[in-house]
């Protein structure tokens, strides 16, 4: 159910420490969302073409969608712990990192042939 997925202008680092940092974003999810990690996906795009305020300096865009509603203090959390995950990564400074939330409902959430809802 609950995707975290990071684009990011920089190069990608060695298959080691992208897969490092994906599964430490796999069990940060599951933690902050209270949800099974057999649950959560992750995924990584490095060297998206990308701006932010006017420069190509690096940059990050997160979306964490997951079916059902994130509290205020869970998105909170996430950002302050994902954006320093980024940065010690990826190198990507926190100001120049954006985080969307998303809620799904269920039966917009397909898995397994079927849906959440």
């Amino acid at each position: 159910m609950p995707l975290i997925k990071v684009q990011s202008s920089v190069a990608s680092p060695e298959s080691a420490a992208v897969e490092a940092m994906l599964k430490q974003l796999s069990k940060s999810l599951a933690q902050h969302m209270g949800k099974p990690e057999a649950y959560i996906m992750t995924a990584f795009e490095p060297e998206v073409a990308m701006t932010f305020a006017g420069t190509t300096e690096p940059a990050c865009y997160i979306e964490i969608k997951s079916v059902g509603s994130m509290k205020p203090e869970q998105t909170l959390a996430m950002s302050q712990d994902f954006c320093q995950q980024v940065q010690d990564s990826l190198g990507v400074p926190l100001e120049r990192t954006y985080i969307e939330f998303a809620d799904a409902k269920g039966y917009m959430w397909g898995w397994n042939g079927s849906t959440f809802g």
